[in-house]
């Protein structure tokens, strides 16, 4: 979502290091410019100014001026203003009190409301609770289906309507039964319109004076722009919202809505959608999202993301066969099948540090297919095979081919880049890291 804008921003900075002293008019050119590329990111026209207004009053200091790294300083400030702009510190979900502790989602139709109440239970789950879901939606024909479909696959129980039962009564009927089950968690999937109307809201306000939720939380999508920051304001004016899930942030949309609904509605973003996949819910940090925005990475959330996806055990193993020079196609697969779990390689690239900044990677895409091409080449070999690659000689490599739907050049290529990584991983274990000279992924 926010590529272009990390792109923008790193032009205007590169202008500011050419400058090896700052003037006022320095600065101010550089705010203008700053300005335009929030602005033309959908930012909300009063947050852009009032954003601009908070860097000039810090950058015009005399301690920036006569800095020695004065464009450093500058860059500095606007970081510190952008995480405060995106909330300042991590809003984490209420979870103290009474048990069950009770949640509920609003939002318009289309945002994703339902998906994400099954992303958050599989969330919670991961975190050792014990979430109920529930089906509160009954003017959408499919959601009740959806919701029951998602639990099945998530192993979460999920509450089941009667035909005809009011959504008040399905909300009071779910949190009673989760207070003598051991359930501890109840998430309430409430309705949604195409548009905020004065019925819905009715009902909305019913079920938040009789539940009286330990959190009411808004699900927007980031892809409306300024009208998810417009529908917020609505919602959080009728039933003040506790936080907001923005959705689809891994679109094409220019990443105003998460910019300005913080200074907008006052309420903070909790949680991120970077996919249709149900582990694809992120925690939300400011300062990590101020820092991948300009394109300084994010490392935190990559060795997060690694340590919740990766295998100890078999990292351990790994980490013997490489020793041994033992590394397989099979291990090759493995790897690929856990980088695949970490999220997609746009997600992945976006965390690593200046990697935007790289001129020969800038504007590549990673190509999500390469990694099914490969899986599925490998998954054509025999068990031998992959064992020992060595002895795939033409006639194996046809029928490898043929089985995974590609051709002989794809399977050379596999087998080209395998011995590549091998030879690589050969050098640095007897040279060392210090030593070593080439790339990281061969060609």
């Amino acid at each position: 979502m926010f590529d272009s804008l990390t792109e923008r921003l790193n032009t205007v900075f590169k202008k500011l290091r050419g400058h090896g002293k700052l003037s006022e008019q320095n600065i101010k050119d550089v705010l203008r410019e700053i300005r335009l590329v929030l602005l033309e990111a959908d930012v909300n026209f009063r947050v852009a100014k009032d954003f601009i207004e908070a860097i000039r009053v810090k950058a015009l200091g005399k301690e920036v001026l006569n800095s020695l790294t004065p464009a450093q300083q500058v860059i500095k400030i606007v970081n510190t203003e952008l995480t405060s702009l995106l909330g300042g510190e991590n809003s984490q979900l209420k979870l103290s009190g009474r048990r069950p502790i009770s949640m509920m989602f609003v939002g318009l139709q289309g945002s994703g409301k339902t998906t994400t109440v099954g992303k958050l239970a599989k969330f919670l789950k991961e975190k050792s609770h014990n979430p109920y879901m529930v089906p509160a939606d009954v003017s959408r024909p499919a959601a009740i289906d959806q919701l029951q479909k998602l639990g099945q696959q998530l192993k979460v129980d999920t509450y089941g309507p009667k035909p005809g039962e009011d959504p008040l009564v399905i909300c009071k009927n779910a949190v009673s039964f989760a207070g003598v089950s051991a359930h501890d968690i109840v998430l309430i999937d409430t309705a949604g319109r195409l548009h905020i109307d004065e019925e819905l809201m009715q009902e909305l306000q019913t079920i938040k004076e009789t539940i009286l939720p330990n959190e009411i939380l808004l699900v927007a999508d980031a892809m409306t722009g300024q009208d998810a920051v417009n529908v917020a304001g609505k919602f959080n004016e009728m039933l003040d919202v506790d936080g907001v899930i923005l959705t689809k942030m891994d679109g094409d949309a220019r990443g105003g809505a998460a910019l300005s609904i913080k200074a907008v509605t006052g309420k903070p973003i909790k949680f991120v959608g970077t996919g249709e996949r149900l582990d694809a819910l992120e925690v939300f940090f400011p300062d990590r999202m101020a820092s991948r925005i300009l394109g300084m990475g994010d490392v935190l959330s990559l060795i997060e993301k690694a340590q919740a996806t990766f295998d100890e055990k078999k990292a351990v193993e790994l980490e013997k066969k490489i020793r041994k020079n033992t590394f397989t196609l099979e291990d090759f697969k493995d790897q690929i099948q856990q980088i695949k779990r970490m999220g997609s390689l746009d997600q992945i690239f976006g965390m690593i540090p200046g990697i935007s900044r790289i001129s020969a990677l800038r504007g590549l895409q990673p190509d999500e297919k390469e990694l099914v091409k490969i899986e599925a080449i490998i998954n054509s070999m025999t068990k031998e095979e992959r064992l020992r690659h060595t002895i795939l000689n033409g006639s194996r490599r046809k029928r490898i081919a043929k089985g995974s739907g590609t051709n002989v050049q794809d399977v050379n290529r596999l087998i080209k880049n395998f011995n590549q990584t091998r030879k690589m991983i050969n050098k640095i274990t007897k040279k060392g890291m210090r030593g070593f000279r080439g790339g990281i992924l061969p060609s």
